[in-house]
């Protein structure tokens, strides 16, 4: 679904806007190779979302204050890369770096338009360039992290901890906790495989045309040649706003095809006003139901590589944080990170395989499947759902809305 988010999204934003710096200081930089007996803690390879979302939980808990820890990243996250956009009850723990909030937001569709009350909830947006300044300068007063600039090669279990290997050098810790995606999950055989792609641009007009109370989290009202495509609009203020043009599909398309998309979309449905394009961004992130693995002896894998990115939607920031609160609880608890999937992960890894099998198969148009399920639920059963955090009842329910028979044939084939 919506994605200005997932930490797996590989971005390429160009920025112009001269009242958006899109420089920083890093901090903390200590470029040492400790070799011999166990230097840290706790070493994070990959210094992205996940990895800064839960070195920000570690020191978020005294009872972990005196942790020694390691962030690998190549990087300097010098650049606003990325955008990150969720829904969320009351204030959230990256609240101070939330740039802009809706309580309300548009679903349109073939026949069908509906404003939604987000009631308790909102939809947030995070610029990159904000939460890595925020993770830094925290990082910059607490001693007991060390940041390296280094590319990891490789993470070595040992009997008492981990080994990980970089190109300049190797660190020894307890445990590692790792983002990188070593492993391509799409060799995996009898998966489901899709990609959901997109271009956005933000674009400053010349007239007043937004609803800044309002986003468009999802517009079908777009051609369905290519399969599942939507159009979201996140409004900034009166005259800007980043559109973003989305696929669901198995291939990418052509850079002038998702060029014509947001032009004719914005033609059409932001009244062919004027205006120009202040920073625009690239993504792609696979939609897969492939099993990625959660631990390998005292390595964890955490965000897209821990499996966080929800098959079936693409959502992956709320997702990285519930993972990296459930890690410090359990170091807190028991002073291991372990946390094993519950019955109801494994439930919903089944809905997502279902769901991929219908886009895939085309056994009913995406756009028909969403429009169902905004037509027929309550958007706080939906969120729920999508934020795998329903009961049964609940699930039974928003099922029942979605076309039974080309569902009920994906579900036994996915048994």
């Amino acid at each position: 679904m919506v994605n200005c988010q997932p930490s797996t999204v590989n971005r390429q934003l160009s920025t112009e806007n001269k009242d958006n710096p899109t420089t920083m200081t890093t901090y903390n930089l200590q470029p040492t190779t400790r070799h011999g007996g166990q230097a840290y803690n706790y070493i994070i390879t990959g210094g992205g979302c996940s990895g800064l979302s839960l070195i920000m939980h570690i020191l978020s808990e005294p009872s972990l204050s005196n942790k020694k820890i390691l962030l690998i990243e190549q990087s300097e996250k010098n650049l606003n890369d990325r955008t990150w956009c969720f829904w969320e009850e009351g204030k959230g723990f990256f609240e101070s770096v939330v740039c802009k909030q809706w309580s309300s937001a548009w679903f349109h569709a073939d026949g069908y338009s509906s404003l939604k009350e987000l009631g308790s909830y909102r939809y947030k947006m995070i610029r990159g360039i904000d939460f890595y300044r925020y993770c830094y300068e925290r990082i910059a007063s607490s001693p007991n992290v060390t940041v390296v600039h280094d590319k990891v090669v490789s993470i070595q279990q040992e009997s008492d901890g981990v080994r990980v290997f970089t190109e300049r050098g190797e660190h020894k810790g307890g445990y590692a906790f790792n983002s990188i995606l070593f492993d391509d999950p799409l060799k995996q055989k009898n998966v489901h495989h899709l990609l959901q792609h997109f271009k956005g641009w933000v674009i400053e007009a010349e007239e007043d045309v937004f609803d800044v109370h309002a986003c468009t989290l999802m517009d079908f009202r777009v051609g369905q040649q290519h399969g599942t495509t939507f159009v979201y609009v996140m409004p900034l203020t009166k005259r800007k706003a980043l559109v973003e043009y989305t696929l669901f599909t198995e291939q990418l398309l052509k850079d002038d095809q998702y060029v014509e998309g947001l032009k004719n979309y914005i033609s059409e449905y932001v009244n062919d006003v004027k205006y120009s394009i202040v920073e625009e961004e690239f993504g792609i992130i696979p939609m897969t139901s492939a099993k990625f693995k959660r631990e390998v002896g005292n390595t964890i894998f955490i965000g897209t590589a821990g499996g966080q990115t929800k098959a079936s939607s693409g959502f992956t920031f709320m997702f990285i944080q519930k993972q990296s609160a459930m890690i410090v609880e359990q170091l807190k608890k028991t002073g291991k990170p372990f946390h094993h999937p519950s019955t109801t992960d494994r439930r919903y890894h089944w809905f997502d395989k279902v769901l991929l099998n219908v886009l895939i198969k085309r056994r009913v148009p995406g756009d028909q499947v969403f429009k169902k399920m905004f037509q027929k639920n309550p958007i706080k059963r939906i969120f729920r759902f999508l934020d795998n955090e329903t009961y049964m009842g609940e699930e039974i329910r928003l099922i029942s809305t979605l076309p039974t028979i080309p569902f009920l044939k994906a579900g036994f084939e996915e048994i």
